[in-house]
């Protein structure tokens, strides 16, 4: 079972079942369908996110997105492509933060529908909570 929380201001027009459809389905392709996973996704607003930004990247200004990862990634299984058991059962991922009024900035820029820019930002914050970085 894959358990998303989506948390957003009223302000904030977001298709979480189209979210966490995403989420789903890039959890299998990671081998993670069996596993019994925890996860939190939440958008806020940018002088939220520029805070967060400030004291975790040291970056003045928001952020586009922010991962929060909460899992131990050194128990990974590499041979099973998945997760070892966690004492509660539970892969407790973390937390993916996403500042809302960046994401209309990017679609409009992009000339991209907003629900593609969440997606990807979705993706990406996920990808950081499962270990798999870029540089």
């Amino acid at each position: 079972m894959i358990h998303i929380i989506i948390k957003a201001s009223s302000e904030y027009p977001i298709n979480r079942k189209r979210i966490r459809k995403k989420v789903v389905d890039r959890l299998k392709k990671h081998g993670l369908e069996n596993q019994v996973v925890e996860m939190g996704i939440n958008f806020i607003g940018d002088r939220k996110m520029a805070r967060l930004s400030l004291a975790y990247l040291k970056k003045t200004g928001p952020a586009d997105v922010l991962s929060f990862p909460l899992a131990e990634l050194d128990k990974i299984d590499k041979k099973k492509t998945g997760f070892i058991e966690l004492p509660d059962e539970v892969l407790h991922l973390g937390d993916i933060v996403i500042s809302y009024p960046q994401v209309r900035h990017q679609a409009q820029k992009e000339n991209l529908l907003v629900d593609e820019v969440i997606d990807r930002l979705v993706q990406h914050g996920l990808l950081h909570l499962l270990g798999i970085h870029h540089h």
